[in-house]
């Protein structure tokens, strides 16, 4: 244990003051254990952490270690949605892994169990576990449950949708604010396949959290289980010295990307896999996912590639092991590594499929290829993204005139003013890492075009990225970025755009002359920034790269 390697003067200095907060000296020569709590009162995601962190500290003295809770941001996406605060939702993730880092190497504890459910926390966190590189255990929130209003399924994106659908005047305003009231009944991840519980099954994937922890509902007795477990599993690693580099290989990483493509998965993965690979000394960018994207089939679609299923039908039907579980009998799986609690083997041998119209077989696949592409062409020299699981088949091929804007705000207006009409190509440029700055998602635009009944009829386009639960024809994650002299920065209203997801293509219909004529008088668009936000953009790589300041 690290926290015995130091003079008897340096050990006696920290005892110290660990006795003035109670801790017993015998309890100082057991393994220091940092349980990194991201709870706070503006997060539903975490809020309930705050119902089982003395279970885990018990669990972890039961096991013969000193449980050390320790405060970590935990921002919630959705609180910040729509507003100047989404730009800081991307860099925190960044913030998160730095400040996990500075509080466990600072006070050099011996392992760490971390407590996250939401977008860019759980990434933060595997970053930081890759960089520390000491035993440590994931343990995640569970999701929400869905809500219901008037006998449909609900999540909190409808109520995006919902705004939209009042303002055009197809619901009542009494009916958009019963949606607001009972799109979020519980605590927890959202519970449609999002960035959260993408996320959390990105942790169980690489076995970092124990297995059904990232498709079990939040507060549920089998959560509140894992939670103890959790706590004693720590100890036990720190007692074996298992250490995250020595037992995920690359191939683990590759490995999330599948489970990614199989259940249509959040499109942000492609920012958080490479950053949290980079970390622990491996190169992933956007040719991985499309690669894999040709290799594995759709299994799984939950809202939003699914009308009704939510994690609660997830979860029935066998969750993230029962997922693997058909990926592995095809062969289509690599059972390499060790995760927390021993081989991927074993784990999935745990899985069971309980319902096949959920977790279909490899053999009876919703699509035969992955949910996410990967489309270039003089309009994304180095890629954009769309999660094409989540687009209708008519829209995989679309032609239309661009119509311009330099934020989400100035494209949302227009929308909700009616001057973007079926057809319509919709570019939303200067949101990308170093633009906005901090690449803020354009759920909002989204959901109101899904709102307005467009989403078979209007394309977007954009350096900005999305959240997990938007549905439509929304390419993101342009690189390079407007900011950067992408050629988002050089379209004008009325160019026309071609989109054709099943070639892979994304291309703007003006010659290379007209192109360059349009770069020599070309200014970057500059919008405000200081103090964190100022740094993160001086600091970031591109999207392609990860969007990270490491």
């Amino acid at each position: 244990m690290r926290t015995q390697k130091f003079s008897e003067e340096a050990i006696d200095h920290r005892n110290a003051l660990l006795f003035a907060m109670g801790v017993k000296e015998e309890d100082t020569r057991k393994p220091y254990v940092g349980i990194i709590n991201a709870w706070n009162e503006l997060n539903p995601g975490h809020y309930h952490f705050k119902t089982v962190v003395e279970d885990i500290k018990e669990s972890i003295r039961q096991a013969g270690g000193l449980p050390l809770e320790i405060p970590v941001t935990g921002i919630c996406d959705g609180i910040c949605s729509n507003t100047p605060g989404d730009r800081y939702t991307l860099p925190s993730r960044d913030l998160v892994s730095a400040e996990v880092e500075s509080m466990v190497e600072g006070n050099q504890l011996d392992g760490m169990i971390l407590l996250a459910s939401c977008d860019k926390v759980v990434p933060g966190m595997v970053m930081a576990i890759n960089r520390l590189n000491i035993p440590s255990v994931m343990f995640t929130g569970g999701y929400m449950q869905p809500g219901n209003y008037k006998g449909q399924m609900i999540t909190l994106t409808h109520t995006k949708q919902g705004y939209a659908s009042y303002r055009a005047g197809l619901i009542s305003r009494e009916d958009y604010k019963g949606i607001v009231r009972n799109a979020c009944p519980t605590t927890g991840a959202c519970p449609f396949m999002g960035t959260a519980n993408t996320m959390c099954a990105m942790a169980e994937v690489l076995g970092l959290s124990l297995p059904g922890n990232a498709s079990v509902a939040a507060n549920s007795e089998e959560w509140k289980q894992l939670a103890k477990d959790s706590g004693r599993v720590i100890v036990e690693l720190i007692e074996k010295d298992w250490r995250p580099k020595d037992n995920i290989p690359f191939e683990a990483y590759l490995n999330v990307i599948r489970y990614v493509m199989a259940t249509g998965g959040s499109t942000n993965t492609v920012l958080h896999l490479p950053a949290v690979a980079k970390q622990a000394g491996f190169t992933i960018g956007y040719e991985e996912f499309d690669q894999i994207s040709k290799e594995i089939p759709v299994l799984s679609t939950i809202y939003p590639s699914h009308d009704f299923y939510t994690m609660a039908d997830f979860d029935r039907a066998g969750g993230v092991r029962a997922v693997l579980k058909e990926l592995a009998k095809a062969g289509k799986l690599a059972l390499t590594g060790n995760t927390v609690t021993g081989s991927l083997q074993d784990r999935i041998n745990s899985g069971e499929n309980r319902d096949a119209d959920v977790i279909r077989p490899v053999t009876n696949p919703i699509s035969p290829e992955g949910g996410i592409a990967v489309l270039k062409g003089n309009l994304a020299a180095k890629g954009a993204v769309v999660k094409f699981s989540a687009v209708k088949a008519k829209a995989h091929k679309f032609v239309g005139p661009a119509k311009v804007y330099n934020s989400e705000e100035e494209g949302w207006q227009a929308l909700l003013r009616d001057e973007i009409t079926a057809g319509d190509v919709v570019v939303i440029r200067y949101e990308g890492p170093k633009g906005s700055p901090g690449m803020p998602h354009l759920e909002t635009f989204l959901a109101a075009v899904c709102g307005k009944n467009l989403d078979e009829d209007v394309a977007l386009i954009t350096d900005g990225r999305f959240s997990g639960a938007n549905r439509g024809l929304g390419i993101g994650y342009v690189s390079p970025e407007a900011y950067e002299g992408g050629t988002l920065a050089l379209i004008e209203n009325g160019d026309i755009i071609e989109i054709d997801i099943p070639a892979r293509k994304m291309d703007v219909k003006v010659s290379e002359e007209e192109l360059a004529k349009r770069k020599a008088n070309w200014q970057p668009v500059e919008k405000p920034s200081s103090g964190w936000l100022n740094l993160y953009k001086r600091l970031t790589s591109s999207s392609d790269e990860g969007a990270t300041i490491f």
